[in-house]
């Protein structure tokens, strides 16, 4: 049997060896509420030390942190009758329950951030979870994320809280915050493992935080002078923290990998003592695999720029490089460290108001005059009620290819969207109420050519959406406490790094230094980018971050020449905003990164586009055509 302390098949552990030479095993269980729920139990099977996920997004934060202020305001007026629900993931002791047997027979540790807006209601339903199975298993959990109070006194001390998105100050954004919750770092999720903690709840710790606290744990790292090896391990947690996304998830090489795409395998990282991983994962018959390729996709997911910031450590990513080791095994090295930011992430939560949508289908020919003609008259039916709407948008998605072999392809979207604060406008999704659904339906008859209504007009009535505002906050304003229940409640004090360095908003941006002459590289076919570029976008807030990378050397020096900054503006066409673009490289990976400031609409809550998360941008620019050297074309399409 195991100990609730410690593992049971053999292997010492940080706790009792502050300096222990084999690496831990980390397994990635969760990149958010919609993955997998066989991910914890298929883990625990296997040989694994520590077991960590992420169920939580800037979305849901949103989302869970409006909801608790409702909660409140129920509670207070004597309306809410029982421990409310929503506060954290829904979906997270589903997927634990089956695991806690093995867990606690093989000595795993779990650290997870899926506490949201109550993380000690998550381990107290944790707790009782492991009672009813009858085991003996100590839940710790991590708080101090909440950060409504003091965000509230600052912004009357006169604090500006500048956004990272646009740098607008919070007085000008327009909304007025009900909520605000800060990223976290591993330390803490560290010093609940050391005090013997089975399984750490926490609620916004940064998506790699529980990876950086399982290698402090192991190893033994000193959070104030071994940046590199913790740095190592952000970047091991980055790359894990999304599960399948490294192993084949949103790569752009699937359709080798689309005969076993039905269960792809999660990752397991090997985290060294020196701050190196090798990255693998599970196998027992799943999809998907491992290579630079799904690696160094997950590394340009939502990256800002050379520099990855954390809590406990700023990452150096230029010099980092992949080694293909062996089969669905990468080896990831040359990441440096330096001291933490002085402040962290913090995000307020607002409500924005309501919006709606309404379709219409369209077909064949003259698709843009016939939106024309829809948007003028359900502008007019609108009339001087359209001064009350925020956002009032018309989409025309989709074509109609030459010649369509069935109707369906031929057919297109006339998106309507509106948001206002205005909820009669939008309150009813019925013909005889006056208002949004009312102003698309009058023109029913007077339609162009083919106006076809969607058969569902429930979008038509308006939903609440929130608006999303990050920004920064001082790490000494913050309280990050570590909580053990089984120790009277005892509470850990987490102090940030001692030494700590003030960072710029804008990183180190810059074109190739030493462009290649493309004739060199012969012939050329015009195509799509995508058929010899890989690549992944993403988004935080409004901003969207942009990879690219290619499989060859000589192919490395034609995409840094070639991607230049006025090159991605170009390729964006109708979709530059005018926003700052932002560019660096990474040899190792062979990669050209790409952040666009303020190039979304807002965040996932509050778009009115369809890409919620900036994951398309990628995936528009693979498609634009430029030239292609012809000899890249023989080796294969990605």
């Amino acid at each position: 049997m195991a100990t609730a302390n410690g593992p049971s098949n053999g292997h010492s552990n940080g706790a009792s060896n502050g300096h222990q030479k084999r690496p831990v095993r980390i397994a990635g269980a969760s990149g958010g509420f919609s993955d997998r729920q066989r991910a914890i139990s298929s883990l625990a099977k296997l040989d694994i030390d520590v077991i960590v996920g992420d169920w939580l997004s800037e979305c849901t934060m949103t989302l869970h942190g409006a909801q608790k202020v409702d909660n409140e305001k129920l509670r207070a007026a004597g309306k809410l009758m029982e421990e409310p629900i929503g506060l954290f993931d829904p979906t997270f002791i589903d997927n634990l329950s089956p695991a806690l047997h093995d867990i606690q027979t093989k000595g795993i540790k779990v650290a997870v951030n899926a506490g949201a807006s109550d993380t000690k209601l998550l381990a107290e339903t944790v707790e009782a979870e492991v009672k009813r199975l009858g085991l003996d298993l100590k839940v710790a959990y991590v708080e101090g994320d909440e950060v409504t109070e003091r965000v509230n006194q600052l912004i009357k001390q006169g604090e500006k809280f500048v956004s990272l998105m646009d740098g607008i100050e919070l007085k000008d954004w327009g909304f007025t915050p009900i909520y605000a919750q800060c990223y976290l770092g591993g330390a803490g999720i560290a010093e609940a493992l050391r005090a013997g903690a089975d399984i750490v709840i926490c609620g916004r710790v940064a998506d790699a935080a529980p990876s950086v606290g399982a290698g402090m744990w192991w190893h033994g790292w000193d959070k104030e002078v071994d940046f590199d090896q913790i740095a190592g391990s952000l970047i091991c947690g980055h790359l894990i923290e999304c599960a399948a996304y490294v192993t084949g998830g949103y790569f752009s090489g699937f359709k080798r990998l689309i005969e076993q795409c039905e269960n792809l395998g999660f990752p397991i990282a090997e985290l060294y003592e020196d701050g190196s991983c090798v990255i693998t994962k599970e196998a027992n018959g799943t999809g998907g695999e491992v290579s630079v390729g799904t690696v160094a996709s997950q590394l340009l997911y939502e990256i800002q720029g050379p520099l990855y910031y954390g809590s406990d450590v700023t990452a150096l990513l230029e010099g980092i490089v992949m080694t293909q080791v062996g089969e669905d095994r990468v080896k990831v090295a040359g990441v440096k460290g330096r001291p933490p930011p002085r402040t962290t992430k913090v995000g307020l939560t607002a409500v924005g108001g309501y919006q709606a949508e309404f379709h219409v289908f369209i077909c064949g020919l003259d698709l843009e005059a016939k939106a024309e003609w829809i948007e003028r008259q359900i502008r007019y039916s609108a009339g001087d009620a359209a001064k009350e709407l925020s956002c009032f948008n018309f989409t025309l998605n989709g074509y109609c290819p030459d010649n369509p072999r069935n109707q369906d392809v031929a057919t297109c979207d006339l998106r309507v969207f509106v948001q206002t604060q205005n909820k009669s406008l939008v309150s009813k999704a019925t013909l005889d109420v006056p208002g949004f659904n009312r102003w698309c339906m009058d023109n029913g008859l007077q339609g162009c050519p083919g106006w076809t209504l969607g058969n569902d007009q429930r979008q038509s009535e308006g939903k609440l959406y929130y608006e999303y505002y990050p920004t920064l906050l001082p790490q000494s304003e913050v309280q990050h406490r570590v909580i053990l229940p089984w120790k009277n409640n005892k509470t850990i004090d987490i102090k940030p790094a001692a030494k700590m360095e003030e960072y710029q908003r804008d990183q180190p941006s810059y074109d190739t230094k030493d462009p290649i002459d493309l004739s060199k590289f012969g012939p050329c076919t015009r195509g799509p980018l995508g058929w010899i570029v890989g690549g992944r976008s993403g988004d935080k807030a409004s901003d969207a971050n942009i990879g690219f990378y290619v499989r060859k050397d000589d192919e490395w020096d034609w995409l840094r020449t070639v991607l230049s900054i006025d090159k991605i503006k170009e390729l964006l066409e109708e979709e530059y905003k005018g926003g700052k673009v932002e560019r660096f490289e990474i040899p190792g990976i062979r990669a050209v990164h790409f952040l666009l400031r303020d190039h979304l609409d807002r965040g996932f809550n509050s778009t009115s586009t369809y890409d919620t998360l900036g994951k398309n941008v990628c995936e528009y620019l693979r498609s634009k055509h430029v030239y292609l050297p012809n000899r890249f074309l023989h080796r294969g399409r990605f």
